[in-house]
This record gives C-alpha cells, structure tokens and sequence, in this order.
C-alpha cells in the first residue's frame, strides 16, 4: 500500500512572513489535500507556546492561524506535544528563543505522522 504524499517546503523572509505564508497556502489550497504536508522556516511562530517570552500573537498571525484552520491543517507538532516548549531560534537581540519551524498535515491524517 502505497502512499503519495506531496510536501510543500516554505521558507519564509524576514519581515512580512505570516501574510507570505498565507498567500502561499492560498495559492496552493486547490492542490493541497490529505495528503500534503507543508513545512519549513516560517521565520514565525504560530502559538505564544512556541516563544519563551509568551507574548501574544499579532494580528497577521491570528489571521494566518485562521486560514491554516480554514483550510484543514494543524501543526503536528503542537498535536502531539501541547504544552512542550522547543525552539529552533534564538535571537541575540531580544535575548529570546522561537519555534519558527513547522510542519503542517491535513487534519485527518494526524495519526499516520504520529511515527515520524
């Protein structure tokens, strides 16, 4: 039994990353099903979970949060691991650390990732 499985790897600039990310998503929606996996440097984080500050989420990530849920999509990690706190990036200059790596599946297949 095979599976096909298309990823979609983002790596997103600097500034201006969550509408980047969400135009990107919109872009692809008609081809993204359940069998997509998208991932790679958002340069973002998408919960207060994912920042060792808990600052709250600006208003271009609530907005790319409701179009990933629109479309189906959660992050797997944050489904397996709901309250751990593991980051990808420190930044000097705030002196704070980020998750701003992600990988996105369609909500009904969370399961078959649950290995990986």
């Amino acid at each position: 039994n095979i599976l096909n499985i298309t990823i979609i790897n983002i790596y997103a600039p600097n500034s201006g990353s969550s509408m980047y990310v969400k135009q990107i998503l919109l872009n692809f929606r008609n081809q993204i099903d359940h069998n997509t996996i998208i991932l790679g440097d958002f340069n973002m984080t998408l919960s207060p979970l994912d920042r060792s500050s808990r600052q709250k989420l600006n208003k271009e990530t609530i907005d790319l949060n409701n179009t990933i849920n629109n479309l189906d999509l959660t992050d797997i990690y944050r489904i397996y691991h709901p309250t751990k706190s593991e980051y990808t990036f420190f930044s000097a200059a705030h002196g704070s650390f980020s998750k701003i790596d992600h990988i996105l599946c369609h909500k009904a297949n969370v399961s078959k990732y649950k290995k990986i």
